[in-house]
């Protein structure tokens, strides 16, 4: 009997279903609402121009191995997934509107030209004189001149414009709203406790006679659009394309992607609608979507909290690690024991203050980092830096094709570069996606090394809002699969892979990490075969890839006991013929659950490891990826425990099951909100060292 799948974009757009379930809960926070409904018009940004776009370029192959690697002819699943998309967007509208009256309840309006006073009006026309009018560009369409470069990460403002003496003549212009440079919000002054908040786009609308002074109209409908772009290169080793040369070459191809989604005002002007579609080259086969006055609903995960503030009860703390309360230097105590951090419960500023301390060791020579996604002000970047003024060796692995943010590496590689720091670009088609650093000291003509493994982007910003694990330890073999991967990365050969499977402690992709947990799994199978206790806890990101997920099925088949959590794409199903049933979940709070963490019973001996890697064929098989076993005792503990925690979620998990119906875990006892409880086990923690 084949194996059964759910195509890998229906269950992303589940995810993201879930994340709206969030704005629609009436539970949490109002402001948390708002922002949940920005991260999940933002995902669906990112979803049209890099998944759909794919899809609809896959469609041009009459290949089975294009329709494999989708899970289901291309032409199906874009079929559900407008159908999805619509469905979502009517919740969204919904619960947008929910929102706005509980904003209203609290005295907070989102104003429009209509329901400003006069004196609003005054202030807002004083503030697009002072503030946006120097950042606007108004461009004039012509039937005859080629449509203007429009980003699609941008939005803008249709308009067209009449005289009243020739109604039936209309000239049509565009402007990008310009929230790039003053922000999209803008509050202006109220009756008392009211909150007034005013979109940039209004302020534009209200000033468009203004704007086109010179023409003389005197009639204007303004109407909002944008356009999601196909991002062109690199997807996910799905389809057949190679990366361009250069990242540089690669991003201006990108501004040039074709249209793949067109979204607007349904209320916009028929004559400019129909302008717009055709010099686009839009046609019915694109998604041409109308709908509510307000689009980039992104900048949304930036409303101004301006929301009667939430109860001291309900907000999160940090809690410092317990083996960092005496004052030690960091390096002193990771010579002496692991450490493992859990973010963003416990604070990022060990990790920025290691690096810290190594640039004015006068002992450390040399640092290696491995870089992702940065911070926007980056205190690592200013770390490392430090270090390098200081006479260190540094060294980093700055991964250009980190997709969308591929110009700020860039960038990142000549500020680096003009410190005096070595930056290493990688693999010719492999990203290097491992969390990895190591620094080097010479004490009394010894070596001593020491590091860091993670699970996420070593990014300060992030770490406050993404749940990821980190390992710092001085573990020499660790160390020395570490050194192993960065021998790699500044000499690249053709034998790299070889070179990788010689790594003992660290598991590595491509090949290692796939073949030692096959092996993992097979002996989870043999014990249940032999009637001897089996179980699997796997909590990723993301679940696609065929091969582990057979022999998953292999394992449920045997009776091995798998438990998963997993906040994205799951495509795994149970079947029938399973002698145990797969219990998979999925936690949506406010943290992005982020970690990777992998358990396997082994005869009681329970080996662990945290991973960089999700289970997708892109991460196991094209990417340079590392996962470190946890050899501590008490830190094996205590991710257990962690496991444990979230596995017995029933406030913010969903069952992930055939129908990806997104229903909550049933409470059958106490309410357990996993962020919640963890928060409380690590503070326990603190406190009682």
């Amino acid at each position: 009997m084949p194996s059964i799948f759910n195509p890998r974009d229906i269950t992303w757009l589940a995810f993201n279903e879930r994340v709206l379930q969030e704005a629609m809960d009436k539970t949490v926070p109002l402001h948390q609402r708002i922002r949940f409904l920005g991260i999940f018009s933002n995902n669906l940004d990112e979803f049209f121009r890099v998944r759909v776009a794919g899809l609809k370029r896959a469609m041009d192959f009459k290949d089975k191995f294009i329709n494999n690697s989708f899970y289901a002819p291309p032409s199906k699943i874009l079929t559900q997934i407008n159908d999805l998309v619509i469905r979502h967007q009517k919740n969204f509208d919904k619960t947008w509107k929910e929102i706005q009256k509980e904003m209203s309840d609290q005295k907070v309006y989102i104003k429009t030209i209509k329901t400003l006073n006069s004196e609003q009006k005054k202030e807002v026309i004083a503030y697009f004189d002072e503030v946006v009018e120097s950042n606007t560009i108004p461009i004039i369409l012509h039937e005859n001149i080629p449509m203007p470069y429009l980003r699609d990460k941008s939005l803008y403002l249709g308009i067209a414009m009449r005289k009243k003496e020739f109604q039936y003549l209309s000239q049509f212009a565009i402007i990008e709203i310009p929230s790039r440079f003053v922000g999209r919000f803008h509050i202006i002054s109220g009756d008392g406790e009211e909150k007034n908040i005013i979109l940039l786009e209004e302020i534009i609308k209200l000033c468009l006679p203004h704007i086109f002074s010179y023409f003389g109209y005197d009639e204007f409908h303004a109407h909002a659009f944008k356009i999601t772009k196909d991002a062109e290169f690199d997807l996910d080793n799905d389809i057949r394309t190679t990366l361009a040369d250069k990242i540089e070459k690669a991003l201006k191809t990108r501004r040039k992607g074709k249209p793949t989604r067109f979204v607007f005002d349904k209320d916009m002007d028929p004559a400019l609608l129909e302008f717009l579609i055709r010099k686009l080259n839009l046609t019915k086969k694109d998604s041409i979507i109308p709908g509510g006055k307000i689009h980039n609903f992104k900048h949304f995960m930036d409303f101004p909290n301006v929301f009667a503030p939430v109860p001291k009860s309900q907000k999160r703390a940090q809690c410092n690690h317990p083996d960092l309360q005496n004052g030690e230097r960091i390096s002193d105590v990771i010579l002496k024991k692991d450490l493992l951090f859990t973010f963003p419960y416990h604070p990022f500023h060990p990790v920025i203050d290691l690096l810290r301390e190594s640039a004015m060791d006068p002992d450390v020579k040399t640092i290696f980092l491995t870089a992702y996604r940065l911070a926007d002000k980056s205190k690592i970047v200013n770390a490392l830096i430090g270090a390098a003024r200081n006479g260190k060796e540094v060294t980093v692995m700055l991964e250009l094709r980190a997709r969308f943010d591929e110009e700020s590496n860039l960038k990142w590689k000549v500020i680096l570069e003009n410190e005096g720091i070595k930056v290493l670009t990688g693999i010719p088609n492999r990203k290097v996606h491992a969390k990895l650093c190591i620094i080097k000291k010479r004490i009394q003509n010894k070596t001593v090394q020491y590091g860091f493994v993670s699970t996420g982007n070593f990014n300060e910003k992030t770490a406050k809002i993404y749940g990821d694990h980190l390992l710092m330890t001085a573990d020499r073999d660790i160390m020395a699969d570490i050194n192993k991967i960065f021998t790699v990365l500044k000499n690249p050969k053709s034998d790299y892979i070889n070179l990788l499977k010689g790594c003992k402690n660290l598991l590595t992709c491509p090949e290692n990490m796939r073949n030692k947990f096959n092996q993992l799994i097979d002996k989870e199978i043999e014990e249940a075969k032999a009637g001897r206790k089996a179980e699997i806890i796997i909590k990723v990101n993301s679940l696609s890839d065929k091969d582990i997920i057979d022999k998953l099925y292999d394992a449920a088949n045997a009776g091995v006991e798998i438990k998963m959590i997993v906040r994205g794409i799951y495509c795994a199903i149970n079947q029938k013929s399973f002698k145990k049933k797969i219990k998979a979940i999925s936690i949506v709070d406010e943290y992005l659950e982020h970690a990777r963490v992998l358990y396997f019973h082994h005869k009681g001996a329970e080996e662990i490891y945290i991973s960089s890697a999700d289970w997708m064929t892109r991460n196991l098989d094209y990417r340079i990826e590392a996962a470190v076993k946890i050899k501590s005792k008490s830190i094996k503990k205590e991710i257990i425990d962690l496991l444990n925690i979230q596995l017995s979620d029933n406030v913010k998990a969903r069952v992930l099951d055939k129908n990806l119906r997104n229903q909550y875990v049933e409470k059958k006892d106490r309410e357990i909100r996993s962020q919640i409880e963890i928060q409380k086990y690590l503070q326990n923690k603190s406190h009682n060292s």
